[in-house]
């Protein structure tokens, strides 16, 4: 038996109260917008040497939820600190939309990621097809179509991992446990998918205290996102400094 039908064996009984929950929190649950501002920008301009092209394409995140400025989320995050790591300028586009899955980023984003070169692309996804239900073999397509479709432009391709929802505090505990282990299992497929593809499958180390979590308790706060920045720059820089 696979991984997922195990999950829906132990999730299908539970469904009765699983349900109810989830519309209630969907009801109940406080919505920030997605942060102001231009979502491109450039890090480090005092530094020598061609900018870096970096494009974070996905979810939420992408577009700052939990943050009020686009320099406090996630993209310029991460490219201040890839200038510091590369000692270099990082010119950051951020191709982002609240609620969006892997499926409909193809079909929504992606033409738009297309149309300006980069040099370093991250995807960020996981989150709203964990909580979607989408079944993983069209979780896994897409994400391959998006993949190849920026290989095919000569960029380097890195997946972040699927976020552990199990401690976003804004769900009620079955929730947490039940898309916390859907979460995980999604996050093994993008592992897989990384290895077989050569892209690099970054993990979120970002410790989830309150502090690290927005207002609604399912985004980064600031902090949140300038940690998992600078964790995500550790991981690509290597990436970055050898030959393609």
């Amino acid at each position: 038996m696979s991984r997922h039908a195990l999950w829906w064996l132990a999730t299908l009984p539970l469904l009765p109260i699983a349900l109810p929950l989830a519309v209630h929190t969907r009801r109940t649950a406080l919505r920030l917008p997605v942060a102001q501002g231009e979502p491109c920008g450039l890090a480090g301009a005092d530094r020598p040497g061609e900018p870096l092209r970096l494009l974070l394409i996905g979810e939420s995140t992408v577009a700052g939820v939990g943050v009020r400025g686009v320099d406090q989320a996630l993209a310029s995050c991460l490219a201040a600190a890839l200038a510091e790591h590369l000692g270099r300028p990082v010119q950051w586009r951020a191709c982002g939309e609240n609620g969006i899955t892997a499926r409909q980023a193809c079909e929504r984003l992606l033409p738009q990621a297309l149309a300006e070169p980069a040099d370093l692309v991250l995807l960020v996804f996981g989150v709203n097809d964990t909580t979607h239900l989408t079944p993983a073999r069209r979780w896994h397509q897409a994400l391959v179509e998006m993949a190849e479709a920026f290989r095919a432009q000569g960029c380097h391709v890195a997946f972040s991992a699927v976020p552990p929802l199990r401690h976003f505090t804004a769900l009620p505990w079955l929730l947490r446990q039940l898309m916390g282990w859907r979460a995980s299992l999604l996050d093994r497929e993008l592992q897989a998918l990384a290895q077989r593809s050569g892209a690099l499958h970054c993990a979120l180390d970002l410790p989830f205290e309150a502090r690290y979590l927005a207002e609604d308790g399912y985004h980064p706060s600031a902090l949140g996102y300038r940690v998992w920045g600078e964790g995500l720059a550790g991981r690509l820089s290597p990436l970055l400094q050898r030959p393609s």
